[in-house]
């Protein structure tokens, strides 16, 4: 491989990160308080609004059960309204957010749902507030289902990330159309399917060992 390929496959690496990370970051600040909030606000629960709490999980329903290449193509107006553009790396990270956010918001309500009720009884009997709850009860105890989730999500991403190479999306899955498979060059899709493979053993790896350490309930060596 010629090295001016392997530059092309080195930036087509740091562009698919930066993508995944945006959107990460992004789908993580929407998705939290959201998956907070659909775990919470149930008939009885700490906030409730089951009507609004049945609407917001039809929304995160619908746009879950959306395939992702569907979804690209169908928000192709608001990411140009977002981004200026449809095409690029800076216009991926829109619907890649889109689709992470209920991703992970689910995610966080699953992992908040599996902490012990008696500990937010035993919260609400020593006076403290529903936001005290969450924000030292629930959510610490969530962390590591919510770490592991959020693995979860990020591998999720790095596959998508690939995906969005078919409408010129930019990163290591446009490259792997442009030139592994419409210039008929294999190395170059070997090359590309080698580092998603090492990115998401990476990140599986990284999101396992921080759920162990965050995990209280497993004795630390």
């Amino acid at each position: 491989m010629s090295p001016e390929m392997i530059s092309l496959i080195l930036e087509a690496t740091l562009e698919t990160l930066a993508m995944v990370a945006v959107a990460a970051g992004i789908g993580t600040l929407l998705g939290l308080p959201l998956g907070v909030f659909l775990a919470t606000s149930r008939r009885g629960e700490l906030f409730a609004a089951p009507a609004t709490n049945g609407v917001l999980g039809l929304i995160v329903n619908a746009t879950r059960s959306t395939p992702f290449i569907i979804l690209v193509v169908a928000i192709i107006p608001f990411t140009r309204l977002v981004a200026g553009t449809s095409i690029g790396t800076t216009a991926a990270i829109v619907p890649l957010t889109v689709a992470s956010t209920p991703f992970i918001a689910r995610i966080v309500e699953g992992a908040i749902r599996e902490v012990d009720h008696g500990l937010v009884e035993a919260a609400r009997a020593m006076g403290a507030s529903p936001l005290q709850i969450v924000a030292k009860v629930l959510v610490p105890e969530a962390r590591p289902g919510i770490v592991l989730g959020l693995t979860l999500a990020v591998v999720s991403l790095l596959g998508y990330s690939a995906m969005v190479g078919a409408v010129g999306g930019g990163g290591l899955g446009d490259l792997g159309i442009r030139y592994g498979y419409q210039r008929f060059m294999p190395e170059v899709m070997a090359a590309v399917v080698l580092v998603l493979i090492v990115l998401v053993q990476a990140v599986q790896s990284g999101g396992e060992r921080l759920a162990r350490r965050l995990n209280k309930r497993v004795r630390q060596d």
